[in-house]
């Protein structure tokens, strides 16, 4: 009995050694994840920096018998302190990042965490149980291994060497398993889709340039509101809707009460910031009722923080005025926070060149629809690399090819070569190139085309990204002599290439691979 509580001990103290050693590494992610599990922004902060330094305490605290004790009733109280905190977000739908072994594993919380901590706090348990009712915790491993001859003492390292290597050996196979795993889905979604542009491939939040799904909730008197009004409310500024997803149980979430009071008077006319939360109109009252805060919106459950892909509270999705969001999703009050400021920096540092201005749509419309097949395409002005106008009825008479490229994009660069032949022996009948760059300077778009190459200002409120509702690159869509749209919105080498064939008279669409 005596040797497997020792052995217990070294168990419980390599895990604190472990976790330990990895939140010191990277304290600012202990800070984070503590305040992920609703401690407030002011205690996050020394409570995940004391974290990792109590585990190592603890872990001390194991080895030596006389310590033992009190280091296994620490060890229960921390691991006790990590199953309340899972139990309860688990309890509100949420799954913060448990950061458990820092950048080492670090995984949303679920129930192989709580398992996991679970059968540690019953060794722990099983320890303190043994020295209280028969006084023994087993032998001092400092005073165990003093004992050992030098034989047992080499056998003993050799011992831990062997099964530190096939641990690091698992670990390293796990890690390359995983990572082969996210490279095959993510070949078999760009085989699907054709689509390997700018995307990011993340469990969370929605893409960037994604259409925003649209929703119609009542605020705290019953009215009515669409993203549709609240876009509309920013509508001569072209200020964005940010969506701050809540909950009346959230704790994180009331101590950002007082910030977001401050957040929509400071951003008043910039940005129009938008509570969307859970639970009654009385207990979303009570939480905001020391605070001007305005429009609250309520959800039944979870349903439009769940088509953003929000997957806990607080957090904020920001929406363009054109209907697409900005940037990934802002999980915690600090990022929210930063989120505003991101924007705040975008809308003062963009200067819209005026020939831009053009771009606008005489018709009234404030959001450009991309042009279907069998539609004329926009005539935009776009700006060349010496910043000349160019539009596009400048290239009728001729099929037109409008290829979305960036030259820092993996996926352009890997078909440039193709292109650059292809240009030099265009074949007959074949469509005129335009690129459009969506990225880089002057000296990073100069690769060799032959074809005009125009930089589209993304930022610009009627880009021809977003004209067209390019989410990525590369892409292309194929016009007729005329600047009617002949072909679908592609993506992909292969698919963008195809469109590169002669063109005959296409009355369908282009399938995409």
């Amino acid at each position: 009995m005596s040797v497997l509580l020792l052995i217990a001990r070294l168990l419980l103290a390599a895990v604190f050694v472990v976790s330990g050693l990895a939140k010191i590494v990277d304290l600012k992610g202990s800070q984070k994840a503590v305040q992920g599990f609703g401690v407030p922004s002011f205690l996050a902060v020394p409570l995940g920096t004391l974290l990792p330094f109590a585990e190592l305490a603890v872990a001390v605290a194991l080895i030596p018998s006389s310590w033992a004790w009190y280091g296994a009733i620490g060890a229960l109280a921390l691991l006790f302190a990590f199953i309340v905190g899972i139990s309860v977000n688990l309890s509100f739908g949420r799954k913060p990042d448990c950061h458990c072994f820092g950048q080492l594993h670090s995984e949303p919380v679920g129930a192989s965490t709580l398992i996991r901590n679970t059968l540690l706090a019953a060794i722990a348990g099983a320890v303190i149980w043994q020295g209280a009712a028969y006084n023994n915790i087993g032998p001092s491993a400092v005073n165990w291994i003093a004992t050992l001859t030098v034989a047992q003492g080499i056998e003993l390292v050799v011992g831990l060497i062997l099964v530190a290597l096939v641990g690091i050996e698992t670990w390293l196979l796990l890690q390359t398993m995983t990572q082969q795993g996210k490279l095959l889905t993510r070949l078999e979604l760009l085989e699907e889709n054709g689509v390997p542009g700018n995307e990011n491939n993340q469990q969370y939040g929605l893409p960037e340039d994604s259409v925003a799904p649209t929703f119609e909730l009542p605020d705290l008197t019953g009215s009515m509101v669409s993203l549709s009004d609240l876009l509309a409310r920013g509508a001569d500024k072209k200020a964005p809707v940010v969506l701050v997803f809540t909950s009346p149980t959230c704790n994180p979430c009331t101590a950002m009460l007082p910030r977001f009071a401050e957040w929509q008077q400071k951003y008043q006319g910039e940005v129009t910031l938008v509570i969307v939360g859970q639970g009654t109109a009385e207990e979303n009252l009570a939480k905001i009722a020391e605070y001007d805060i305005s429009p609250v919106l309520l959800q039944q459950d979870r349903e439009v923080a769940e088509a953003y892909k929000a997957r806990g509270t607080p957090s904020a999705a920001a929406i363009r005025f054109d209907g697409s969001t900005i940037g990934k999703l802002a999980e915690g009050e600090d990022e929210i926070r930063e989120l505003l400021e991101n924007l705040m920096e975008e809308v003062e540092s963009y200067v819209p060149h005026p020939l831009l201005e053009v771009n606008r749509p005489d018709n009234g419309r404030i959001f450009p629809e991309p042009p279907a097949i069998g539609e004329p395409a926009p005539d935009l002005t776009l700006l060349d690399l010496d910043q000349n106008p160019i539009k596009l009825s400048d290239f009728r008479g001729t099929p037109t090819l409008l290829l979305f490229w960036n030259p820092g994009c993996t996926f352009c660069q890997g078909m440039l070569k193709d292109l650059l032949v292809w240009e030099r022996n265009r074949p007959r009948g074949a469509p005129q190139l335009l690129v459009i760059s969506t990225g880089g300077t002057k000296k990073d778009n100069l690769v060799g085309f032959k074809s005009p190459i125009v930089l589209d200002e993304t930022q610009s409120n009627f880009s021809a990204q977003r004209w067209f509702k390019s989410t990525g690159t590369p892409m292309a869509v194929l016009l007729d002599e005329n600047g009617i749209v002949i072909s679908e919105l592609v993506g992909g080498a292969r698919a963008v290439l195809e469109l590169t064939q002669p063109v005959r008279h296409r009355t369908k669409k282009v399938a995409t691979v």
